[in-house]
């Protein structure tokens, strides 16, 4: 077989051949693993709706929904023989010391936090991290944003910050708070779009 001379189009030719294939192994590699990966998202979303509301006989993330003024917050209803018993907001907070933190918090009727769980996060290991752990997350059980925004100590709230990662700290509140105007439009009336369908408006 005649070796292809090393010249500027033939170069050419070679690289965009190589670039071809790799889309198109790129291209089917992910045809195969989107399902896979959307049906992994689904259930890692399924289990943090489970973990912050009582338990329900419903689907909450196939009845899941957004509020005019907050698009970008997702909604899930949990329900108990037909009757709610919670509903769990996919909320988020662009103020953490790494960045934007994402948390599913659940609020029962009552308004009342029945528990919240964060999604995503980008803090400091051994500090801002440890909003994933107790006793920090835990203590939001039972407190009511209705009673007006939640805040830490030092901007004289109940919320006690993690020692040392009192932004990170700010954060999970804003994205709670966030979480609780959600929730308080809903049940004044405002209107709301199936979730997914509110871009295509």
């Amino acid at each position: 077989m005649k070796k292809l001379e090393s010249t500027l189009p033939n170069m050419f030719l070679v690289l965009t051949a190589i670039a071809l294939i790799s889309a198109a192994g790129l291209g089917f590699t992910y045809a195969k693993t989107k399902p896979i990966l959307d049906e992994l998202a689904r259930q890692r979303q399924i289990a943090a709706v489970a973990e912050v509301v009582p338990e329900f006989d419903n689907t909450p993330t196939e009845e899941a929904f957004t509020v005019q003024d907050f698009p970008d917050l997702e909604l899930y209803p949990a329900t108990r023989n037909g009757e709610r018993v919670g509903t769990a907001v996919r909320s988020y907070s662009p103020n953490g010391y790494g960045g934007t933190i994402s948390v599913m918090v659940g609020f029962g009727p009552d308004g009342a936090i029945t528990g919240s769980a964060v999604l995503h996060h980008a803090e400091t290991p051994g500090l801002g991290a440890k909003m994933t752990e107790e006793p920090f997350k835990g203590q939001f059980v039972g407190m009511t944003p209705r009673d007006g925004d939640l805040a830490v100590a030092k901007d004289g709230g109940s919320v006690d910050a993690i020692t040392a990662a009192t932004i990170s700290s700010r954060a999970y509140v804003d994205a709670i708070n966030r979480a609780w105007h959600a929730v308080a439009a809903m049940e004044r009336g405002a209107p709301t779009v199936p979730a997914g369908e509110a871009s295509n408006e």
